[in-house]
């Protein structure tokens, strides 16, 4: 498969690397024939005689990989971009990946990032090992296992995390409140990325969770949005929290259920090296005539702004909740030759109405915490302000 794809996820990255060329070695032949060339204006001696020095010097010969340290000279390229979000896998690392945006992998089931460069939990999936053991979003990441997460790569913490169902791993966590970091260890499972739920509060309430705009969330929804239609709800509380994003495609189907058709769902700026692309509702608008508000938190983040930044702006509706995360930057997938991939950042999300989302988030209308104590006894204070709010709107 030879193909550009768009992903905006944050978070289950792996981490650092990639330039624009390639090269072909021909066996039997003393030549190396260049298949992408380098450009013209850059000067790659030193890098070679970097190489060289390496080959002839390095005292355990034995353990030069040269297909490694290709890959290792491409992270380093990579890294220093310092953009989290733009990552080269190598073969092993590129499976991994499309595993977790198709829906299905082994690990603890949470999507981490770095912010201010700190390794931290953007969103524990629901239901997975991770929300089970206690994680939340904005959890620090001290160590994974005995290795410090001080400036390690996010590839490398993935690598750390994720392994075999049934095995555990130990982390050191650190959350704002706390006089120290905690320990947790987490016994691994199949981890199945869940997309929709709903149920009925109150009579005439829809209350519907998105928990990560997987593959089969457009199906998923289309599903529980005719079930709400023949239903005696009239009014919708959306909750997007701790949903780490997805497809940009499924969101943007999702959004034309809830505003007019060729309104604005979110602007593509590419930074001046081309055109804005903007993309339009393209579906039904259906529950338009409902009253709506909706709920973020710290770990909505992608897709998840996308589809909330749009229903705002074009209907006005009310957020409730706490900050999101604001990851609002475009990445691009390119196959590579011999199944290593580059996942690039190529532009930024723009909200209808032109705001940035990387780094900043979306501010709520009304901010509502959930503490320590509303986490233990099981209570949700930040829904009920949405059911508050909702009863209210005529």
């Amino acid at each position: 498969m030879h193909q550009t794809k768009r992903y905006l996820i944050l978070i289950i990255v792996l981490a650092a690397l990639i330039g624009s060329f390639k090269f072909g070695v021909y066996i039997g032949k003393e030549q190396v024939i260049c298949e992408v060339c380098p450009p013209s204006d850059i000067n790659f001696s030193l890098f070679w005689e970097a190489w060289k020095k390496i080959s002839e010097s390095y005292v355990n010969s034995s353990k030069l990989n040269t297909q490694e340290m290709i890959y290792g000279a491409i992270a380093g390229m990579v890294n220093s971009l310092k953009d989290p979000y733009t990552v080269f896998f190598n073969p092993d690392e590129s499976k991994k990946f499309l595993e977790d945006v198709t829906g299905e992998f082994e690990g603890v089931g949470m999507e981490i990032g770095i912010r201010k460069g700190q390794l931290q939990v953007v969103a524990p999936l629901d239901n997975s090992p991770a929300e089970q053991a206690g994680l939340r979003p904005g959890d620090k990441i001290v160590k994974i296992g005995d290795k410090s997460t001080a400036d390690m790569p996010i590839e490398e913490a993935v690598n750390l995390i994720r392994g075999p169902k049934g095995t555990e791993v130990k982390l050191s966590i650190y959350r704002n409140g706390w006089d120290a970091p905690k320990e947790f260890i987490i016994k691994r499972a199949v981890i199945v990325v869940p997309s929709i739920d709903w149920r009925i509060i109150d009579n005439n309430i829809a209350y519907i969770k998105i928990s990560h705009f997987s593959e089969n969330a457009t199906w998923d929804f289309h599903k529980a949005a005719a079930e709400i239609l023949k239903s005696s709800s009239d009014r919708i509380i959306l909750d997007l929290r701790n949903n780490p994003g997805g497809y940009l495609e499924v969101s943007q189907d999702i959004a034309g259920w809830f505003i007019e058709k060729d309104k604005v769902v979110v602007i593509e700026d590419f930074g001046g090296k081309r055109d804005k692309k903007v993309y339009y509702a393209e579906g039904n608008a259906r529950l338009l005539g409902y009253p709506i508000v909706i709920l973020v938190n710290e770990g909505s983040a992608s897709a998840a702004e996308i589809l909330a930044a749009a229903i705002k702006e074009n209907r006005s509706a009310q957020i409730i909740g706490k900050n999101s995360f604001g990851k609002g930057s475009v990445q691009e997938l390119e196959n590579l030759s011999d199944s290593s991939s580059l996942k690039i950042t190529v532009a930024n999300w723009l909200t209808p109405n032109g705001n940035l989302i990387t780094d900043v988030g979306l501010k709520p209308d009304i901010e509502v915490d959930l503490t320590e104590d509303d986490y233990d006894n099981d209570r949700d204070p930040q829904l009920d302000k949405a059911i508050e709010i909702i009863r209210n709107i005529k």
